[in-house]
C-alpha cells in the first residue's frame, strides 16, 4: 500500500486557530479523494508495519483543516484490531446533545499536529449525539460514546480553532480528575 502524500500541520501553523467554513454540497471529486487519503493515511499509521515502514505516529482522527483545508470536514478510523476499521466521515458537524458525564484519556490525548509530549487531561463528555452530513450531502444523526466520543470532540475542536492543548489547565493540568472518569 502507497503512503497518500498528506502533509500535516504543525501546532504553530496559525491556520490550526482559525475557524473552518461550512461545507456547501456537491462534493468534487478532488475533495472525495483527500477524504479517501486520510482514511488510508490513518489506517496506516494504526498498522504497525506500515507505521514503522513510514515513520508514523499513530492516529484516529484527522480534520481536514489539519492538512491546510479549511472546510469543517473531518475523518476518524477506528482499528477494530482485526485488520478492520470502522470509518466516519464527518460534515458540517454539530452536537445535539450531551451526557452530563465527563471522561478523559487517561494516558493523555494526543494529536498528529502536535509533536511533543504533553501532560494533562482533557475534560470530555462520555456520550454524544451528532448531527452532520456524509460524503454525498446525505444529513444523518448519529450517537458516539467512548473513545470515539473523544476523537470526534477532538477533531470538532479542530474546526472551530482550538487544539486539544488549549484546554489543559497550564497551572493545574489534573484539574477536577477526581469529577471525570478515566478511560
Amino acid at each position: 500500500m502507497k503512503l497518500p502524500d498528506i502533509k500535516i500541520l504543525d501546532e504553530k501553523d496559525p491556520r490550526l486557530h482559525q475557524v473552518s467554513k461550512e461545507v456547501t454540497f456537491p462534493l468534487d471529486d478532488e475533495t472525495k479523494q483527500k477524504i479517501e487519503d486520510c482514511l488510508v493515511y490513518l489506517e496506516m499509521s494504526q498498522n504497525e508495519e506500515y507505521a514503522k515502514k513510514y515513520d508514523l505516529r499513530a492516529g484516529m482522527g484527522l480534520s481536514f483543516c489539519q492538512i491546510g483545508d479549511m472546510r469543517r470536514i473531518f475523518v476518524v478510523s477506528e482499528d477494530y484490531g482485526n485488520g478492520e476499521f470502522g470509518r466516519y466521515v464527518i460534515i458540517n458537524p454539530k452536537i445535539i446533545s450531551h451526557s452530563e458525564e465527563l471522561i478523559y484519556v487517561g494516558e493523555g490525548e494526543g494529536c498528529l499536529s502536535v509533536n511533543r509530549e504533553t501532560i494533562g487531561i482533557v475534560p470530555r463528555y462520555a456520550r454524544l449525539k451528532v448531527r452532520a452530513y456524509d460524503e454525498n450531502g446525505e444529513e444523518f444523526e448519529m450517537r458516539v460514546r467512548e473513545d470515539i466520543a473523544i476523537a470526534f470532540q477532538h477533531e470538532m475542536d479542530h474546526l472551530d480553532g482550538i487544539l486539544f492543548t488549549d484546554k489543559i489547565d497550564s497551572k493545574n493540568p489534573f484539574k477536577d480528575k477526581e469529577k471525570m472518569r478515566e478511560i
